[in-house]
Order: C-alpha cells, then sequence, then structure tokens
C-alpha cells in the first residue's frame, strides 16, 4: 500500500473512542476494563512495566530508584482483555479488488488502535488456507502497534480460506478474555458459523464485518460473460462461469445476496452477536463513527 493504512489526522479521531465489550469480562492486570467481583480502584494488586500512554502518575518512584525503569501500579479491579483480530485472506477479499483489500486492512488497523488505547493485548490473525498466520504477536500499547503497522501494510490476499478450519486450529482461543472481531466477505463454502460458535464456547465476545465491493452489491454485466473466479486454480476450473446475463440473472443475483446477508443475521441474531455489512468504496468513518457508535461496540 503507498499511503498509510492509518494517518494522523483519523488516529487523532480515535484518540476519542475505544472498543467497547459488551459485558464485564475475566482477563488479567493491566487493561482499561472493570469489574465489581474485585474490588475498587484504590486496592492495589501489582506492578508492571512502564508503556506509552499509561498515566505517568501511577509511576512508582520508589522502584525506579531501586531498578531505573519505570513501572506502574496496578489495581484489583482493572483488566486486561485480549481482542482477536482475524482477516480473511482469501483471494476475494483484494487479490483484484484493491479498493476492497485498502478497506479491510485500515479496518483492521483503525480496529486495533483503538484495543491498544484501552491497553489490551491485540492480536492480528490473517486466516490463510485452514489457520491463522499471527502477523505481529501480541501487541501492547501504542508503540507496539505503531511498529506492527508496517506488517499490516504487506498483508496480501491470495489463497482459499477455510474460516472454520483456521479458527479451530488456534492453538489459544482463550477463554472469557476479549472481544474476536471477524472481517470477511463471507463469500465462502466454508462452515464459518462453526467457527463463530467455536468462539462463544470460549466465552469470547464476537463482532462480524462483512465488506463487499460496489461490484459484488451490485454488478452491472450484461450479454454473453465469463465470470472467473479470483480463487479457481486455472481457466478450467469449474468455479468459471460462462454466463448470458439477462435482468433476470441479475435480479435472482440481488436476491440470493440479500437472502445471504439475511442468514448471517439472522444467524448472529440467534447468538446475542453483532454483525454490520458494508460497502468498501464508503469511508471506514462510517462504520465506526456510525454504525459501531450507534450500536455501542465503539464509545
Amino acid at each position: 500500500m503507498k499511503e498509510k493504512i492509518i494517518n494522523d489526522e483519523f488516529i487523532s479521531r480515535l484518540e476519542t473512542i475505544s472498543l467497547h465489550m459488551q459485558s464485564q469480562m475475566k482477563g488479567y492486570f493491566g487493561g482499561d476494563h472493570r469489574t465489581k467481583a474485585y474490588g475498587n480502584t484504590v486496592e492495589f494488586a501489582d506492578f508492571r512495566e512502564y508503556a506509552l500512554g499509561d498515566d505517568i502518575r501511577r509511576i512508582d518512584w520508589n522502584l525506579y530508584s531501586r531498578f531505573e525503569k519505570y513501572f506502574i501500579k496496578l489495581f484489583v479491579d482493572e483488566r486486561q482483555m485480549h481482542t482477536q483480530l482475524f482477516l480473511d485472506g482469501s483471494a476475494s477479499m483484494g487479490k483484484i479488488n484493491r479498493q476492497k483489500a485498502e478497506y479491510a486492512i485500515r479496518l483492521l488497523a483503525a480496529l486495533g488502535y483503538l484495543s491498544v488505547r484501552k491497553m489490551d493485548k491485540t492480536s492480528f490473525m490473517l486466516m490463510k488456507g485452514d489457520y491463522c498466520e499471527d502477523l505481529c504477536g501480541v501487541v501492547t500499547g501504542k508503540e507496539a502497534f505503531y511498529l506492527s503497522t508496517a506488517t499490516l501494510e504487506e498483508i496480501t490476499f491470495q489463497e482459499s480460506t477455510d474460516i472454520e478450519a483456521a479458527i479451530l486450529n488456534l492453538r489459544n482461543p482463550g477463554k472469557n478474555d476479549g472481544l474476536s472481531v471477524i472481517i470477511s466477505d463471507f463469500l465462502t463454502d466454508s462452515n464459518w458459523k462453526k467457527a463463530v460458535d467455536y468462539l462463544l464456547y470460549h466465552k469470547r465476545q464476537v463482532l462480524l464485518l462483512q465488506i463487499l465491493s460496489p461490484e459484488e452489491i451490485d454488478p452491472r454485466y450484461n450479454g454473453r460473460t465469463i465470470l472467473k473466479d479470483c480463487e479457481a486454480i486455472d481457466i478450467l476450473d469449474e468455479r468459471n462461469m460462462k454466463l448470458h446475463i439477462t435482468k433476470a440473472n441479475y435480479l435472482a443475483y440481488k436476491q440470493a445476496l440479500g437472502d445471504h446477508r439475511d442468514d448471517i443475521k439472522d444467524f448472529c441474531s440467534s447468538r446475542g452477536i453483532r454483525f454490520f455489512s458494508v460497502d468498501s468504496s464508503t469511508s471506514i468513518e462510517k462504520l465506526i463513527f456510525g454504525q459501531l457508535m450507534e450500536s455501542g461496540d465503539v464509545r
């Protein structure tokens, strides 16, 4: 990507908000989430080394005089969550359509920044084939986030992705310790619903974000057309299709796409999780400061 995936002007807007957990959850010391089960804010719990963005008023100067390192005080009711950001690495997400690819990567980065603002642990996971590639390790703090952006800028979309297998093969899915966001077009034969249920079984909160290009939402093809699947192996792949596109075909496609999105919505509603479908030609700001803020997923 030639441009920064997340520029200073956008970051200044993100500084006013952060990802919001819909319920109180168990985590680890060091974050900015609250739980009533473990005392109050004046109850001391532990120390950890200072990270960029921490409140300097919490620095323990006695420890600094002994170790010549900065440590901050932690309290019992502060919990560090682990945000998992899963990005679909399949070819349909951007091998051909760069606008869709850049939207997906910038959204990934923006959500990551909102997570590290709360001093939560953040993992950027690229789903490739039947596994998840951990792109940057566990990122904590703004300095580590900025270092990770160079890796995010190099993301490519090349393969066919099995969302179910990729998530079920996670070594450590976590347990009741944060939010899992899946970013995909969900144009797949993979049983992604089973992957969501797997995360819910591990008591993760889940958010689904569907990204579709304008061409996928409203295709403008007429007459005889060869539709090549960007994930097809070669020209003879059965996923490639020769069609004579008529108005009836167009209307049937629109109906099928609408039914597909309704199926995702119904599934998410049955599980009590949130789902948003966005057009990659619209601004990320519209999604974050519009839909996600209205739903309470960011505040």
